[in-house]
Parts: C-alpha cells; sequence; structure tokens
C-alpha cells in the first residue's frame, strides 16, 4: 500500500508497525490503549508515535481525495490523458498536485480568459515564438470585434502568456526555490496606527529571513496585521525573480521577445508572486503555529499533571478586597460543604471576625489544607490566614486561579451548583485544583487555563485536536476513580466519550458504587468494543479483585491469576509481596496475545497497583518582604514559581501581580535552544532580577549563577 510505504519513509518506522496501528485505528482502537495494551502488535510505539502515523495517515487521505476531486473536473472537461491520470495518481506532494491542476483549475473571469475570448492567443503564440516579426502589424490583423487597436491586442497576448508563465510548472518551482532560500518577511508600520499599535513597537520597521523567523514573532507580526497596525511583505529581491524567469523564457533579442519580458515582469508581480507568496505564507503560519501548538501542549500536559494534594478536607478562598474573600469548605471528595464571605482587608478591615471564622470553619470541618487563589488580594489573605493559630496542623498553598471565572460561568458549573453564585463556584474550583488539577482543569477550555503563547492566532481546529488529545491522554495516564470521576473526566477516558460517561454517572447515581469492573457492562451502551478500550483506565479501589484498582487491563486478569497459582498464593499476596514477584520466569507466560513487554508492564504495575504517576506536592514561600512590583530591587535574589513556558524563556511568579520574564538567553550558563529543557511549569526556582520597569510594568529576571 503506497500510504503505509509514504508514511514508514516519513517516520522512519518499519511498514509492517505501520499497517498494524492503521488497523487498531481504523478499528476504533484510542491512542492511549493502544500504546498501552497493544504494545505486541506495534512493535512497541509510542503514544507519539501512534499519534504521527495517524496524523500521516489523516492528511494523505485527505490527499486521496482531493486528487479524485481532480481527476473527475478534468475528465468532466474531457482533457485527461492517461499520462496525466498516471501523474496525478503517483503525486502525492500538495504544491505539486496543485501546479499541475492549475492550467485545467476553472477559472473566474481572468485577463487572460477575457483575451482568448477576444481571439488573442494566436497572436500571444507568435509573440511567445519570438521570431524577428514586425509585433504591431501581426497586431493589426487581430483589431475587430472587441479589439479596439494594435496596442489593445498586443496588451491581451501578453496578458495570455502571462498566464501561460504562472501556470508553468518549473516557473512556479524556481520562484518557490528562490521563496525557500531567500524570502525576507517585511513588516511596516500602517501610516497613523503610531499610537494605538504601540504594542508592535518591534515590527514597526521590521525585516528577516523568512526561514530565521521565529514563531513567537511571526505570530505577532501576524496579528498586528490583522489588527490593521501592519503591512505585511513576504518575497525574495524581485530583480533575482525576474531574471530567473527570464532565462526560461526570453529566446531572442528583438521586439517579440521584448514584449515577452515585459510579460515575465507582469506574471511575476501579478500572479507568480502574489500565488507563491500566499503559499509560504500559509506555509510559515502553519510552522508557527505547529511550534506554538507543541509549547501549549507541553505545558498543558505538565499543568495537568501537577501534583495533586489528594482525597483531604480543603478549605478554598477566593481573595478579594472590597466584595471580600469567599470561602468554601470542602469533603474530601471534593463535595461542598459550607461557604461564605470574610472582609479581612480593606476598606471593611474585619481582621479579628474573619480570623475567628477562619478557625472556626478548619475546627468544625477537620480541614487539612487551604487552598488561595492567587490573583487580587493573594498575598495579603496569604499572609492572614499563615498568621493565625490553629488546634491542629494546617497546610496553605497559593493555587493558580487561570481559568476559575471560565468555569464559575460555564454551563458545567451551573449544572454542579444551580443555587450557588460564580463567586461560591468559583472559590471551589481553586479548592478542587488542590485536590486534584486534572479532574478539575478538564471542566475549562484549555485556552482559557493562560499557559500558551498566542493560542488565539494560530488554527484553531488544530488546536483543539491536539489539546483534546493531550487531555484524553494525561486522564489516561493517570487513570480514573470510576466511583468519584465527574462526567466530564470520564468523557476524556479511552473509548467513553460524553454519552458513555453520562450513562456511568446515571448507573451510579441509580445503583450505587460499582463493585467491580465487569460491573461496567451493566451500563446502557457499554459494548464489548468501548469497554476494551476503557477499562483498564478505570479505577475501583474497594474491589473485590484488587487488580480493578490498577493499570492491569481485565483481558490480563488470568496470567496474573495464573502467576498467583504458580506461586500457590492469592492474587493479593502476589501484590503485596516483592520477593514473590521475583522469583516468576516471565518468558513462561509468552502466548500468542501476550509478549515480554506486556508481562513487564504487569510485574510492574503489581509492584505500584493503583499508585498517582503524578509527583507529591510540596508548599511554596515567596519572599514576605515582596507585594508590589514597587519593592524589587535589581540585584535581588528571590524564591519563585514558573507560570509559563515559551519559545523565548518562561515568565515566572515571585509574589507580586506581575510576572517576571526569564529570557532564552538568561536560562542558564550555557546555550539554551529550547527552555523546556531547563524548566517545567510550577517550578520552584531561584532568580535574580535584572531591570524593573515600573511605567510598563515590566520585569527582567535571570537565572545564571
Amino acid at each position: 500500500m503506497i500510504i503505509t510505504k509514504l508514511i514508514a519513509s516519513a517516520l522512519d518506522i518499519k511498514e509492517t508497525q505501520i499497517n498494524k496501528t492503521i488497523e487498531l485505528l481504523v478499528s476504533g482502537a484510542t491512542i492511549p490503549f493502544i500504546s498501552r495494551y497493544r504494545k505486541e502488535v506495534t512493535g512497541g510505539l509510542d503514544e507519539v508515535q501512534i499519534g504521527a502515523i495517524k496524523e500521516q495517515y489523516d492528511k494523505l487521505n485527505e490527499l486521496q481525495k482531493r486528487k479524485e476531486t481532480i481527476l473527475k473536473t478534468i475528465e468532466e472537461q474531457e482533457k485527461l490523458t492517461p499520462e496525466l491520470q498516471s501523474r496525478i495518481q503517483d503525486c502525492w506532494n500538495t504544491s505539486e498536485l496543485e501546479d499541475i491542476y492549475l492550467p485545467y483549475k476553472p477559472k473566474r473571469q481572468t485577463r487572460a480568459e477575457i483575451a482568448r475570448k477576444k481571439g488573442l492567443e494566436g497572436l500571444a503564440k507568435q509573440i511567445m515564438a519570438q521570431q524577428n516579426i514586425d509585433v504591431e502589424s501581426k497586431a493589426l490583423s487581430y483589431v475587430k470585434g472587441d479589439v479596439q487597436n494594435p496596442e489593445e491586442a498586443i496588451t491581451g497576448g501578453c496578458d495570455i502568456i502571462a498566464e501561460w508563465i504562472n501556470e508553468d510548472e518549473y516557473a512556479r518551482n524556481a520562484i518557490r526555490n528562490l521563496f525557500q532560500r531567500e524570502a525576507v518577511i517585511t513588516a511596516k508600520l500602517v501610516k497613523g496606527k503610531e499610537n494605538e499599535g504601540d504594542k508592535y513597537r518591534d515590527y514597526f520597521d521590521f525585516s528577516e529571513r523568512l526561514s530565521k523567523c521565529s514563531s513567537h514573532r511571526l505570530l505577532a507580526i501576524r496579528r498586528g496585521e490583522s489588527e490593521g497596525f501592519l503591512r505585511v511583505n513576504i518575497g525574495p529581491e524581485e530583480d533575482v525573480a525576474v531574471e530567473r524567469l527570464e532565462k526560461r523564457f526570453i529566446k531572442g533579442d528583438n521586439e517579440a521577445a521584448d514584449y515577452v519580458a515585459v510579460a515575465v515582469k507582469d506574471a511575476y508581480k501579478r500572479l507568480l508572486k502574489p500565488s507563491i507568496e500566499t503559499e509560504f505564507g500559509a506555509l510559515s503560519k502553519d510552522k508557527a503555529d505547529e511550534e506554538a501548538i507543541r509549547v501549549f501542549i507541553e505545558n498543558l500536559r505538565q499543568l495537568l499533571l501537577a501534583a495533586p494534594l489528594g482525597q483531604k478536607r480543603v478549605l478554598g478562598i477566593d481573595p478579594g478586597y472590597r466584595t471580600g474573600c469567599k470561602l468554601v469548605c470542602l469533603d474530601a471528595e471534593g463535595n461542598l460543604l459550607h461557604n461564605e464571605t470574610i472582609y479581612p482587608h480593606p476598606p471593611q478591615n474585619e481582621s479579628f471576625k474573619a480570623g475567628n471564622k477562619i478557625v472556626k470553619m478548619v475546627t468544625t470541618y477537620n480541614i487539612d489544607a487551604i487552598a488561595i487563589g492567587n490573583g487580587t488580594a493573594s498575598r495579603e489573605t496569604e499572609r492572614f490566614i499563615t498568621n493565625l493559630r490553629y488546634e491542629k496542623a494546617v497546610q496553605v498553598f497559593v493555587v493558580s486561579e487561570n481559568g476559575a471565572s471560565i468555569y464559575s460561568a460555564s454551563k458545567i458549573a451551573r449544572d454542579e451548583f444551580p443555587n450557588y453564585d460564580v463567586t461560591v463556584r468559583g472559590a471551589v474550583s481553586i479548592g478542587r485544583r488542590l485536590m486534584d488539577p486534572l479532574a478539575e482543569l478538564v471542566k475549562i477550555d484549555p485556552k482559557s487555563i493562560g499557559v500558551g503563547q498566542y493560542q488565539h492566532d494560530v488554527d484553531q481546529t488544530k488546536l483543539k485536536k491536539s489539546l483534546d488529545l493531550t487531555v484524553e491522554s494525561c486522564v489516561n495516564l493517570v487513570g480514573v476513580n470510576v466511583n468519584t470521576a465527574s462526567k466530564h473526566l470520564l468523557t476524556y477516558v479511552s473509548g467513553l466519550g460524553p454519552t458513555l460517561a453520562q450513562n456511568i454517572v446515571d448507573y451510579r447515581a441509580e445503583n450505587g458504587a460499582f463493585a467491580s469492573r465487569k460491573e461496567l457492562l451493566k451500563v446502557p451502551r457499554m459494548g464489548e468494543k468501548a469497554f476494551e478500550q476503557c477499562a483498564g483506565f478505570l479505577r475501583i479501589s474497594d474491589s473485590v479483585n484488587p487488580l480493578d484498582n490498577s493499570a492491569v487491563h481485565p483481558e490480563s486478569y488470568h496470567v496474573v491469576e495464573t502467576m498467583a497459582k504458580d506461586l500457590k498464593c492469592s492474587v493479593k499476596e502476589l501484590i503485596d509481596k516483592k520477593e514473590l514477584k521475583k522469583s516468576l520466569q516471565l518468558e513462561k507466560y509468552i502466548s500468542d496475545i501476550i509478549g515480554l513487554p506486556t508481562l513487564n508492564d504487569i510485574i510492574e504495575e503489581l509492584d505500584k497497583p493503583g499508585r498517582d504517576p503524578r509527583q507529591a506536592i510540596k508548599v511554596f514561600e515567596f519572599d514576605p518582604n515582596i507585594r508590589t512590583i514597587a519593592d524589587l530591587r535589581e540585584g535581588m535574589t528571590l524564591p519563585g514559581i514558573v507560570t509559563n513556558v515559551t519559545n523565548f524563556g518562561c515568565f515566572v511568579d515571585v509574589g507580586i501581580k506581575e510576572n517576571g520574564l526569564v529570557h532564552i538567553s538568561e536560562l542558564a550558563d550555557k546555550f539554551v535552544s529550547d527552555p523546556a529543557e531547563i524548566v517545567s511549569l510550577h517550578q520552584h526556582v531561584e532568580v535574580r532580577v535584572l531591570s524593573v520597569d515600573l511605567e510598563r510594568k515590566r520585569v527582567q529576571l535571570t537565572m545564571k549563577k
């Protein structure tokens, strides 16, 4: 199969692996399921490789559909020759395919088409032949009907020649290659927009080789263009491009050749250049989008896999000044037990009354930890909370509240808390984020979480697809407790989706907690295929069978049971005693469908059944002397938390409203090509203040020693 060969060549993966992977994907298997439970089939391909195969397969199938459309269109024109058909069928390059199709593509009323209708194609052929002729006298014979004079005839003939040049495959490839090597992107300020477009000041007079232009610069320029502040151009030197075309099309040194030269220049400026510029504009934008999406995905993955506090009783606080601090008390499952508002800050300054309320709530609701949103009045609230005396040890955490307001106003929040307003819902989200970031963040559009760069400027379809796959990957990596998970979390479990997720929640509400994985088959519309896809990722902590709380798939239970039988022990004893597992000879359990990769996964899982792969959470403290940007001084060394990672560096929260930038050149005492090599989201770092711009509210930091 040609598609398989092309994918194998592009990804450097064996054809047999690709064939098997495509079979699984076409049958409805998800990427997390294939990478985890079908290693023998795919030859051990990971999620990234399987995702790349799917992307290539989808892209080539789209190209195949485009070829079928092109063949049908040319056939309807009765111009499809066996040679042309073969060329189209054998072509797997989008640009080349469109070049082949261009002469046959139905056109709107072009200048060349108008000239043809006036009967000027014969004159165009005579000029293009570049014989030693008197062009004007030849043109006289075409002065009839709609053609008023020889000049109009010659102009029409040159329009036809310009279109021939534009449709010439060699010409298009020559200009394309020139763009590839020498195209420059320039941006100029639109006159009169100096003040409105001040944030694009860096691009008011900008020029850089397109191939060198970084993704964040390109996306910023394109945004400036779309907002009407910048005029953007992409292309090589015009003289160089025209000269290249002249070498191909000018064959003589006479009057006819001079007219061809005019047509060449017109073809480049009016047709070829705009067409190839659009092509390269789209290609460079796609490349920039891919890079921005890659950065966003990496940040989102780190955010979703942030350390959870776990099932503890939490007091969530959405801090504020005039409107007060909204408090919610949550049980270990995240259910709302109590809510109220306190006013410890100006203008009310009811700190004594507020302190008593907090201490009483901590005792009454047996609170283990306090989560404070990192927005307005966050630092003041943190100081207020940590200075109180409690009857028990209580941990205090500052939690990112990015997207909490989006959640609180959403239908999901209204469905969860129909009797509470947005302020209470926001505080609940902050508290739950501390307990389990993944379970809470899946309810929010990833674009609203605030960890990307230019996420609103990239291709939104590609972005959504990539983000959904990332969320799905994270959810399935961690696993989901089927008896406590929300519908929104269950939606991302392999093989479920919104309908089955809702059916699981409804079944749970009607019949109580699931006692075993097998019981999932009683859920309406849960067929064998869906069960196969989801079962290994769903956990049941109180099941009689301990394997139900592990990543061991039910299809492999019999192997574990055989292992236990051979060792004359129970499955629980096999899990609990490491020395028993060490005595197993895994080769003995290899079969037609289970090989060493799956057996090794099983043993690894038996060592830590149901254990959360995420790291343990750590308490972090800002410098207590730093409250606003005015407190910063050059040379200060401060603790900070990484809040966003971009291509040009990372942003760090040092405890003030404004996040400081650590430029990529300031991340380490060595050259850094990718900030993700040095920093990750929520990483605790030590930074030094390089500069403070109070007017623009910008802080430059360094992590160099």
